[in-house]
């Protein structure tokens, strides 16, 4: 495949030689020649990963996305408020809010009162809601594994204490509301072929 996009100067890592990669254009592009090579990369992934998998549980089970977030955040960590897991996935606090309510008319989850918040409610998984937890758990650990499957144990190890690098990393950032108005550091790389509004197109 020639390569005809000033970007792909700009993107570590690419293979050669990539005629073998039987990919769409658009995808390689957006893998090889995308200033924004990482956030594409993550969201292909996480599309990949999250669409066939919530969207199974919403037809197997009547959960959608939300209160299966709900369900899944108190399997791996029971006993938590709402606010935790608002801040860990980022849904609007209505949005949480409504899951949280639907799961327990379901009798998936309880409420208990804060110990030493008087405000705040501790949340926890009913056995019912325990029994669903595990017994929809081994699809996602199954796809994870079809997903990784291409690394060696070493490469996973590497791009698990990347990934949790990254992750970490993001409690440093500046307010959500800020992350758009972000100006590149100076001296970054831009093509000078390029028109500068080129450079705000989305990944």
């Amino acid at each position: 495949m020639r390569d005809e996009n000033p970007y792909a100067t700009l993107v570590p890592g690419r293979p050669e030689p990539f005629d073998r990669y039987d990919i769409d254009q658009v995808t390689a592009a957006r893998l090889w020649g995308n200033p924004c090579w990482f956030a594409f990369r993550f969201n292909y992934i996480a599309l990949r990963y999250n669409i066939p998998l919530y969207g199974w549980v919403e037809r197997a089970y009547g959960l959608p996305r939300p209160e299966y977030v709900v369900l899944y955040s108190l399997g791996l960590r029971d006993g938590v408020t709402a606010r935790d897991i608002s801040l860990s996935y980022g849904f609007p606090k209505n949005s949480l809010s409504r899951a949280i309510n639907a799961l327990e008319r379901k009798g998936l989850i309880k409420r208990s009162r804060h110990p030493t918040d008087r405000r705040s409610f501790l949340i926890a998984l009913t056995p019912a809601g325990r029994r669903l937890f595990e017994e929809t758990l081994p699809r996602f650990v199954a796809l994870q594994e079809e997903m990784l499957k291409v690394l060696d144990p070493k490469e996973r190890e590497t791009l698990s204490v990347l990934l949790a690098k990254i992750v970490l990393g993001t409690f440093a950032w500046p307010a959500a509301e800020d992350l758009a108005c972000l100006q590149p550091p100076a001296g970054a790389t831009r093509p000078t072929n390029v028109p500068r509004a080129a450079a705000h197109e989305a990944s």
